[in-house]
């Protein structure tokens, strides 16, 4: 199973961005996709969640109410829309796939987001 993000690049505080996570590969399941994201010299740390089956979402209380997970089953794909972005959603973010309950097991390679104040 391959994860590709894309949609990070650099904005000031405010403005929005929207990520994108597309999987593809052998045959899988799909039980939930989520973001996480890790800033320089910080470990990494969740942000988002989604079923994919009933698309029950989750969320930190750091994004909440800025940040929107979804989803196109179609697709493979999971979204994340970041709005009111602040200095500090600045890092590297990392789309993951649980295909077997309990865990991410697959994860992509990270875009890089970059806020400026």
């Amino acid at each position: 199973v391959q994860l590709q993000a894309s949609g990070g690049g650099l904005v000031q505080a405010g403005d929005s961005l929207r990520l994108s996570c597309a999987a593809s590969g052998r045959t899988f399941r799909t039980l939930r996709m989520g973001w996480y994201r890790q800033a320089p010299g910080k470990d990494r740390e969740f942000v988002a969640g989604i079923t994919w089956s009933g698309g029950r979402t989750y969320y930190a209380d750091s994004v909440k109410g800025r940040f929107t997970i979804s989803r196109d089953t179609a697709k493979n794909t999971v979204y994340l829309q970041m709005n009111s972005l602040k200095p500090e959603d600045t890092a590297v973010y990392y789309c993951a796939l649980d295909s077997q309950a309990g865990s991410y097991d697959y994860w992509g390679q990270g875009t890089l987001v970059t806020v400026s104040s």
